[in-house]
């Protein structure tokens, strides 16, 4: 795991995880020029994830955590001023919070599914999803000719978000194995996080609503008090189609 340092180091420190198999740059390439006047921003790069450490194999979700809290323990006193984690990101966030190994005092969840499985269920539902998901990962595009017309259509039908979201997954990068997929997957299906957790940490969720009720349900059951930003958008919309509105909510938040 690697960790970069970026902005202004005299503002506050502001932690940025990465989504599902998303390489830490471009998953916030539209909004670091933003942010760095204003923070000490601290870009994790996930075990498996980091072209400069092409051996390395993503362990768990709760062995990362842990890489990550020796990481604010032994650089930041163990206080951290506030973390954003896009999408499987926002579980690295729930972690750290409840698990209070570091201060943390604002966390944010950014369009987080919270999914939780059963050990048997999450092993079926990766090993269904992974043969899809990685040659997305390994080469930039789907293996199937089916699956590349569809996104083909849902183009034509979303113009504009499915380009965004695929620019901020990374593109083709052939280093990161099956198995780092396979493990982030699988892991964070079966991590528990509290439910009604009431901790020190303020808890805000950016909470797209084209993603569907449940979500709201996942929240309210995890959270006593979830600060819930809603936008009439798509999973993670406002981070990779509208940097600036996303930046100033983020701002607004933690400054």
């Amino acid at each position: 795991m690697k960790v970069y340092s970026l902005g202004n180091k005299a503002g506050p420190t502001l932690m940025l995880l990465p989504g599902t198999c998303c390489h830490w740059k471009s998953n916030f390439a539209p909004v670091l020029p933003l942010l760095e006047p204003h923070f000490h921003v601290l870009c994790v790069s996930y075990d498996g994830f980091d072209e400069t450490e092409p051996d390395t194999t993503f362990p768990t979700t709760e062995e990362e955590a842990a890489k990550i809290e020796a990481y604010i323990n032994e650089n930041l006193g163990g206080h951290l001023h506030a973390a954003y984690g896009c999408s499987l990101g926002g579980s690295f966030v729930g972690l750290l919070a409840a698990r209070q190994n570091i201060r943390l005092e604002i966390g944010i969840l950014g369009s987080s599914d919270l999914d939780q499985a059963s050990p048997f269920v999450a092993k079926l539902e990766t090993d269904i999803a992974l043969p899809l998901i990685y040659p997305v990962v390994r080469d930039g595009r789907f293996k199937s000719k089916l699956l590349n017309k569809k996104m083909e259509k849902r183009k034509q039908e979303m113009p504009g978000y499915v380009d965004k979201f695929m620019e901020i997954m990374g593109g083709a990068r052939p280093y990161v194995s099956m198995q780092s997929c396979k493990n982030q997957f699988y892991s964070d299906m079966i991590t528990p996080l509290p439910d009604h957790w009431d901790g020190p940490t303020a808890i805000h969720i950016f909470y797209a609503l084209k993603m569907g009720e449940k979500y709201r349900a996942r929240y309210a059951q995890h959270y006593a008090h979830p600060i819930i930003h809603e936008q009439d958008m798509q999973h993670e919309e406002l981070l990779a189609c509208h940097p600036e509105q996303w930046a100033a909510l983020v701002k607004e938040i933690c400054l």
